[in-house]
């Protein structure tokens, strides 16, 4: 879970549908998440790139203390999935700042036992070239694979490669969509 744009952005953000747009396609986030560039470049290119009234230092600040921790319900849900007898993955856009140094990280890597992290891929989501990749990884037909997403841009991009994909913003959501496909129980 995130904390809100304002953390991010300041008292005056874009919308969040403008932002998400903006962040997943930003040549600087872009790169940053492939593991290109270090946190101080990250952060001085995007305050530019964004217009910010504040410097690199204090997005860098800002950035690091974003992620706020586990979402209620999800390390419930990874157990009954598990029960189900399903390999289960993340597939996250991040870097070594949010994955390393988010209060929960160790709980946060014991819930999956497979974990393709765009910064040490240097791909990332929405490029079909990450997907591809997963699939090749797992050796499977990309159907086989369900994946969820809270943006819709990634969900359109997993179901161009052949996945099979949904929007899910919250464990809930991917409670119900695991459950329409008898994955788990309600």
């Amino acid at each position: 879970e995130l904390g809100p744009l304002t953390e991010i952005l300041g008292e005056d953000p874009l919308p969040p549908e403008e932002f998400w747009q903006r962040w997943l396609t930003s040549p600087t986030v872009r790169d940053f998440e492939r593991g290109r560039c270090d946190p101080g470049e990250f952060g001085d290119r995007l305050v530019d790139e964004l217009g910010l009234s504040f410097d690199g230092a204090e997005l860098i600040r800002r950035f690091a203390a974003w992620p706020k921790g586990l979402f209620d319900g999800v390390e419930q849900l990874i157990a009954d999935l598990a029960d189900s007898n399903v390999e289960i993955g993340v597939l996250s856009n991040t870097n070594a700042l949010h994955w390393d140094g988010q209060r929960d990280a160790e709980t946060v890597r014991s819930l999956f036992s497979r974990q393709y992290l765009s910064y040490e891929l240097g791909i990332v989501k929405p490029d079909a070239e990450i997907f591809e990749h997963i699939v090749a990884d797992l050796a499977c037909e990309p159907g086989q694979i369900v994946y969820f997403d809270d943006n819709q841009l990634n969900v359109d991009a997993a179901i161009h490669a052949g996945l099979d994909a949904a929007t899910a913003t919250s464990p809930l959501d991917c409670r119900r969509e695991l459950a329409s496909r008898d994955l788990v129980r309600r």
